[in-house]
């Protein structure tokens, strides 16, 4: 199980814990293509996207983030977990231990 550094506590932070073992779980049946997971609290779906094709729905300065943030995350054996709220209008990104 990953085990998770931790965090400013917030709504969406605490949504990440307490459905971690189903992200974890959706994550493994794609971990060889290393996706991008994507937590959607009002839905309450995990979908899964390939780097790339993610990358591309962002703006130009968040595609630079999210590179920086998905090469680390790769580099040290994490994901990277999005948390999308419409009602807040927030999107967030975490890196999470994944083993």
């Amino acid at each position: 199980m990953g085990e998770i550094a931790p965090m400013p506590e917030d709504d969406l932070w605490a949504s990440v814990q307490e459905h971690l073992d189903m992200i974890l779980s959706v994550y493994r049946h794609f971990e060889k293509k290393k996706p991008i997971v994507l937590f959607d609290i009002l839905e309450q779906r995990i979908y899964v996207y390939p780097y790339e094709a993610f990358k591309q729905d962002l703006n130009p300065r968040n595609q630079a983030s999210l590179t920086d943030q998905y090469e680390e995350a790769i580099a040290s054996n994490k994901i990277v977990v999005f948390v999308r709220d419409d009602d807040q209008r927030k999107l967030v990104s975490y890196s999470i231990d994944y083993e």
